[in-house]
């Protein structure tokens, strides 16, 4: 794997970190049984619309969900490819050559 770039590195920082709160992590599962009316997830989750839109902005901000308008209401979804992408990341992590680093200033 090559190593990211900066840009690369720069947008799993901001998807991590939108995946560091429990209540947007609450949010993506219930997204993760498909598409839901923001209506829906206030109910189901117990949580004022504003608080629920800054999540979902924060989540949304971070491209790991997709929404569209009907009416008076947002339905959204999570972006398969921005988890996939995420997970490759991650996934990345463990491929890093155990050797890199080997002969530092600190031997």
């Amino acid at each position: 794997m090559s190593p990211p770039t900066t840009t690369e590195l720069s947008l799993a920082a901001q998807r991590l970190k939108a995946l560091g709160d429990e209540r947007r992590l609450r949010i993506l599962l219930e997204l993760a049984g498909g598409e839901r009316c923001v209506c829906d997830l206030m109910a189901d989750l117990d949580t004022a619309q504003s608080l629920l839109s800054f999540h979902l902005k924060t989540l949304k901000d971070a491209g790991l969900v997709t929404d569209r308008r009907q009416g008076r209401w947002v339905h959204y979804s999570i972006n398969p490819e921005a988890l996939a992408r995420l997970e490759q990341f991650i996934g990345g992590l463990r491929e890093v050559d155990p050797t890199r680093g080997e002969g530092s200033c600190c031997d």
